[in-house]
């Protein structure tokens, strides 16, 4: 079958209404695994006095990402769809900023790492609401339980630095 075309299972759900979750996971799962793949790159290139703490909760988050990207991915199969899967693909569906390819501070890879996971909590909450009115409470799901509360404490985890390295003057 082709990209964007629905199988249609006996899932409950229209194929129309298969379709529209499929459009709104494959977006998420395209900047998921943009996100996972930020936390590596910045996880190899990650410098400085905060180096091992950073370095560590890099590789966490990105596992964390990692699990995602395949709940991601198997909610689309299972709607009947195609997961986007290959890195050319990916990157022509992401609305996340590609990032330099060059090494960037520390305080930088938070500041890009936490508006990467806001796009895709802001997307998130707009997917979950458009998939719970058309009665797919599977994906709604997966938006809420999975995507936004994996990247609200991976968001909240990433702010606390950027506080403990910017404190507060008097």
């Amino acid at each position: 079958k082709k990209f964007g075309e629905i199988v249609k299972l006996p899932n409950g759900l229209s194929e129309a209404e298969c379709k529209k979750s499929v459009a709104v996971l494959n977006q998420c799962l395209a900047d998921t695994i943009t996100l996972r793949d930020m936390y590596k790159k910045h996880h190899w290139q990650v410098v400085g006095p905060t180096f091992n703490q950073l370095h560590l909760m890099y590789d966490q988050h990105y596992e964390g990402q990692v699990l995602l990207v395949d709940i991601l991915a198997e909610r689309i199969q299972l709607l009947g769809g195609i997961a986007l899967a290959m890195a050319p693909d990916i990157a022509e569906v992401t609305k996340i900023p590609r990032p330099p390819r060059g090494r960037e501070p520390a305080a930088v890879q938070i500041r890009r790492l936490a508006e990467a996971h806001e796009m895709i909590i802001l997307g998130a909450r707009e997917a979950a609401s458009n998939v719970d009115e058309s009665g797919d409470d599977g994906s709604n799901d997966v938006f809420v339980s999975n995507v936004l509360r994996t990247n609200e404490l991976q968001v909240w985890f990433l702010t606390e630095h950027l506080v403990a390295a910017s404190p507060v003057r008097a």
